[in-house]
C-alpha cells in the first residue's frame, strides 16, 4: 500500500513543483524589468529636480531667469 500511496502522490508532487517553478521564474523576469526600469526613472527624476534647482539658483542671482513668474497652485 506504502509503494501505490508514493506512486499516486508523485504525479501530483511534479505538476505542483513545476507550477511553482514556473511562477518563479515569472516573478524573477518582472522584478529584473522593474529593476531596469527603476534606474531609468530615477534618472528622470534626478535630471529634473536639478534642472528646477539650478533655475531657482539663477533666479536668486538675477540672472537671465528672473523674469520667469514661479506660481504656488
Amino acid at each position: 500500500m506504502n509503494a501505490l500511496q508514493n506512486l499516486l502522490f508523485c504525479i501530483p508532487k511534479a505538476a505542483i513543483l513545476h507550477g511553482k517553478s514556473v511562477g518563479f521564474a515569472l516573478q524573477n523576469s518582472r522584478f529584473r524589468n522593474a529593476k531596469a526600469k527603476l534606474s531609468f526613472f530615477l534618472g528622470i527624476i534626478f535630471t529634473k529636480q536639478t534642472l528646477f534647482f539650478c533655475i531657482f539658483l539663477k533666479r536668486q542671482r538675477g540672472d537671465q531667469f528672473s523674469k520667469i513668474r514661479f506660481y504656488r497652485t
